[in-house]
């Protein structure tokens, strides 16, 4: 593709030298340049890009776009050893500018999809998920962009991040254009907005889902996290759909300013699309969803509010209610979300990737409401290592709460020191709640622990990592898996 082509979709400050030159690759990573190649220099939390352009001309890169205008060359061009002048491009942001190249370089395949992005702080992994079994399900080709798994079609492709940088997802996008798609559905985590890793993207719909503490050793303010996720929402075009949840306190103003017609969902108040639970157990719900029965092998209030989202979805893009009502009936659970595993025994564990105080909440409470009178819960909880210290204690405290048994352990200690993480989580109790609380650093012995204290008609919730089939140690990912350990004693 010739530079003046990419450079199109973007406003440079400045161009040093030709734009009328071929490149044959655009990439972030320096690692990756060659002859005639496109290097983006981006300021990265860890490191700075542009600290890498010496390496990357010497490596034959024909152009080079950056935003720190110290890294242009003095006398006006940069010749490489074949004689051929490198093109420096100045921008004001790397980060976007990377994003509408990658579009552009992929041949925008976002706008020759349906694309329906998912944010909010939980069920962005469940609604995704679900709208591309539904979609499907009724005869459609569709893709999926998930924290668990990316789906072209029935083709899996593993997940790195909640939302992969620009490059993978313009690719994996193109990817379901040339295999037929025409639905895509993709989780938008707020990183990916922050770090304008969905600039250049058409989105056809958004859904909000619910907004509590999460990221904030990123963001750093609650404020900047709820800003950062209405961007979605403050970019959609006119002909587009915004679903939000009323419930939310931050569900319409999310839609504040939003150009294309929004639609509301809740469980409490006056919305578009309302439900009720009319009976629950572990296997299910009978709800009601807009005064229409439907039984859905799901639990929990929460899930309520995931299907209610998915089904306004389903109907913004014009399916037929009956007949999404008939699929919903249908689906099963997302791996690592409210996952039940029945003991011979006669108690139950519930594995799933609650991470946030929020999440912590609302599994326990649903588990209460179902649960028999008399019936313990044991709560295995941990928090991950290098990310939001605050919110430890807080969970330690909504997990003693709910619980008739509180065992703390490691989750992803990562580069911190697990007792650390764990004086955190303790820091929330009382002296007389710890005395009463289990503090199990290994997760395989703390689970064992459950397990073996688990009587009749108990319920172990196992929280934090759901999917994960790995536990982060320093920076290695260790085989380990929560289903694993507990199917050993069932």
């Amino acid at each position: 593709m010739q530079l003046k082509e990419l450079l199109s979709v973007i406003e440079p400050i400045e161009v040093v030298g030709s734009t009328d030159i071929e490149i044959k690759g655009l990439h972030f990573d320096s690692r990756k340049i060659g002859q005639g190649d496109l290097f983006v220099a981006q300021v990265g939390t860890a490191v700075d890009g542009h600290t890498f352009i010496d390496g990357c001309v010497a490596n034959g890169a024909a152009a080079v776009v950056l935003s720190d205008k110290r890294y242009l060359p003095d006398n006006g061009q940069w010749t490489m050893d074949n004689g051929q002048n490198t093109t420096f491009i100045l921008v004001e942001n790397t980060d976007k500018a990377l994003g509408l190249m990658a579009s552009k370089w992929f041949g925008e395949p976002s706008k020759a999809l349906t694309l329906v992005g998912v944010t909010g702080t939980n069920g962005k992994t469940t609604i995704a998920t679900l709208l591309y079994k539904l979609v499907r399900a009724m005869g459609h080709k569709a893709g999926l962009l998930s924290t668990v798994v990316n789906y072209i079609e029935d083709e899996a492709v593993p997940a790195t991040h909640t939302t992969p940088d620009a490059i993978e997802l313009n690719g994996l996008l193109r990817r379901m254009v040339d295999a037929g798609c025409t639905y895509a559905f993709m989780e938008v985590s707020s990183h990916a907005i922050a770090q304008e890793r969905v600039a250049g993207l058409d989105f056809d719909g958004a859904l909000f889902t619910n907004l509590t503490r999460d990221h904030i050793d990123y963001h750093k303010t609650f404020d900047n996290y709820r800003d950062t996720k209405k961007r979605l929402f403050d970019t959609l075009k006119k002909s587009a759909f915004a679903v939000t949840n009323k419930d939310d306190k931050n569900g319409l103003v999310m839609t504040q300013n939003c150009k294309a017609t929004v639609h509301t969902y809740s469980t409490r108040a006056v919305a578009d699309y309302k439900a009720q639970i009319l009976e629950e157990g572990f296997d299910g719900m009978m709800l009601s969803i807009n005064g229409k029965e439907v039984f859905v092998p799901l639990v929990g209030r929460f899930n309520v509010s995931n299907l209610l989202c998915i089904y306004g979805a389903a109907l913004c893009l014009g399916f037929d209610e009956l007949e999404v009502l008939r699929v919903l009936s249908t689906l099963k659970p997302v791996n690592g979300r409210f996952e039940t595993i029945h003991s011979t025994k006669g108690w139950t564990a519930i594995v799933d990737y609650a991470h946030t105080p929020d999440a912590v909440d609302n599994v326990i409470q649903t588990i209460r409401e179902i649960k028999k009178d008399g019936a313990k819960l044991i709560t295995v909880v941990g928090c991950g290592g290098n990310r939001d210290k605050g919110k430890r204690p807080m969970m330690a405290q909504i997990a003693k709460k709910g619980s008739e048994q509180l065992i703390l352990t490691s989750d992803n200690p990562r580069n911190e020191d697990p007792k650390d993480i764990l004086k955190d989580m303790t820091d929330g109790l009382t002296a007389e709640e710890l005395r009463t609380t289990l503090v199990i650093e290994d997760r395989a012995a703390a689970i064992q622990t459950a397990c073996t204290l688990a009587q009749k008609d108990d319920v172990i919730l196992i929280a934090g990592k759901g999917h994960e089939d790995y536990q982060i140690i320093g920076t290695v990912k260790h085989h380990f898996d929560d289903h694993e350990q507990v199917r050993k004693y069932v």
